[in-house]
């Protein structure tokens, strides 16, 4: 049960007006152990044990946030997320510093470019709360300056250059610690920009200091719509009228809502806490996105779970509640993988015109599928769509459409040359390239090899010259 502010010592004459400021909540956050033990009731190893995790990682909790923990129970599942234990100092051998790569992936200061279309763009590492679990914790805290002009700057020249990028994830940190002029300079500069389609928020305030969603802020953000809104609710004893009242504001201003939940041990690695969770978040408009394994990030081993776990709660969500509250299952890929959704397995076999499914019920059935489709007779949609270039990042699409005829382990190629020479049987790389791929042959060539084309060992085209779609027929430059 949430306690009554009123009834924590620390906060009983904080006045309404205060309590009601995020600028107040900020700057009266828990930070020492002294903080914590007055609105916790902390036993002599408990205090112990947080006096010795003070340095290692930041530690910031919010008065609002700390009203919601059990004074009492080291377990509640809040107190485990803001209060930091000994078991954050054991470093496993998984562990690693930057747990999925974002820092590999930044061509400058504050961007990550991961996948063709979008880019993360880090505006502050400050936070109002430092959660236990942070996958950025070896970038946030470590610094209370909020913004660097110059980085801000030259990462919104990058945006400008990369004009394949179409949408924008701002991100930290926590970019609501920005004032509202702070925040709106750098939104409306990326709006600004042409190809930039969609902006999104990534905040954790709804949650950890709701206060911060002001009408002054909701108004601002409703300037620049296409705008969506990420937070981050892990457990249902986070909802409360605050934090109902923070997201009404923003989606009674347009502004669609969706949540990312971690995995957590002993927090809500239960199935009936998660589907509560989500049936909480529909009620509060917002759309369950995504639950993600937690990630390798050290220090955070103690929050792990089994994957198993991860999909049992996935079967006890999908048929057992809206499809709608169903978020998809994530595990952020180390070294730079991306975001790869784990599900249970629904296509039990496959045979020529057949699919084998079972439902969530175990019940078995098959769909039939057309023994006439013809995938040629489509070609012509492909005028209808420019195609975004994905340079290098083709993927299993590029196999699935012909862009490329395969993905290479690292070193491959190097390996399979065994340092052996180069001769006649070997030197002309074309012998492994498909003739549909790549370039247009001359006229010339194409009357010795009616046809036929090369293309280089990844499926690019050559020379600048047009490459040939799936079905032979050739793109304009610059399409993927």
């Amino acid at each position: 049960m949430i306690r009554d502010r009123k009834d924590i010592p620390r906060f009983s004459d904080v006045s309404d007006e205060q309590w009601s400021d995020w600028r107040w909540q900020l700057r009266h956050r828990l930070t020492t152990t002294e903080d914590f033990e007055s609105v916790l009731n902390l036993t002599e190893a408990q205090r112990r044990d947080l006096e010795a995790c003070m340095g290692k990682f930041r530690v910031s909790v919010t008065p609002y946030y700390a009203s919601l923990m059990d004074p009492d129970d080291p377990t509640d599942p809040v107190r485990m997320q803001g209060v930091p234990t000994p078991a954050e100092l054991v470093i496993s051998a998984e562990d690693l510093e930057d747990a999925v790569a974002e820092d590999f992936d930044s061509p400058t200061p504050r961007i990550t470019h991961r996948y063709p279309d979008r880019v993360l763009f880090v505006v502050t590492e400050m936070c109002s709360m430092y959660c236990r679990h942070c996958t950025r914790r070896r970038l946030v805290g470590g610094t209370e300056d909020i913004v660097a002009q110059d980085e801000i700057d030259n990462a919104i020249k990058y945006i400008e250059r990369a004009t394949e990028v179409r949408d924008v994830l701002i991100s930290g940190g926590d970019p609501l610690v920005l004032s509202d002029a702070q925040l709106e300079k750098i939104i409306r500069r990326v709006r600004a920009i042409d190809h930039v389609e969609i902006i999104r928020i990534g905040s954790r305030m709804p949650v950890v200091c709701p206060q911060r969603v002001t009408p002054e802020l909701v108004e601002m953000l409703r300037k620049y719509h296409p705008l969506y809104f990420n937070t981050h609710f892990n457990h249902p004893q986070e909802f409360t009228p605050e934090s109902k009242l923070a997201c009404d504001r923003l989606a009674d201003a347009g502004i669609n809502l969706g949540n990312q939940t971690v995995l957590m041990r002993g927090i809500n690695d239960n199935a009936a806490v998660m589907k509560k969770l989500s049936h909480k978040l529909l009620q509060y408009r917002v759309k369950p996105y995504y639950y993600y394994q937690c990630d390798l990030a050290q220090g955070t081993a103690h929050f792990r779970t089994s994957v198993a776990k991860g999909i049992e709660i996935y079967e006890s969500l999908r048929g057992h509640t809206t499809g709608f509250g169903v978020p998809t299952y994530i595990i952020d890929a180390v070294g730079g993988g991306g975001k790869t959704p784990v599900f249970p397995n629904y296509v039990i076999s496959q045979a020529p015109g057949k699919v084998v499914l079972r439902n969530y019920e175990g019940y078995i059935t098959t769909y039939d599928e057309p023994l006439d489709y013809d995938p040629h007779a489509i070609d012509h949609l492909d005028r209808q769509a420019a195609h975004r270039s994905e340079v290098g990042q083709a993927g299993v699409s590029g196999l699935l459409d012909g862009r490329i005829s395969a993905l290479k382990p690292e070193g491959f190629d190097e390996i399979h040359r065994r340092d052996g020479i180069q001769h006649r049987l070997n030197a002309d790389e074309h012998k492994w390239q498909r003739f549909h791929m790549g370039e247009a042959l001359g006229a010339e060539s194409q009357a010795a090899q009616p046809g036929n084309g090369h293309a280089n060992g990844n499926g690019q085209k050559r020379n600048g010259k047009n490459g040939h779609s799936r079905n032979g027929k050739s793109r304009s430059n610059g399409e993927a």
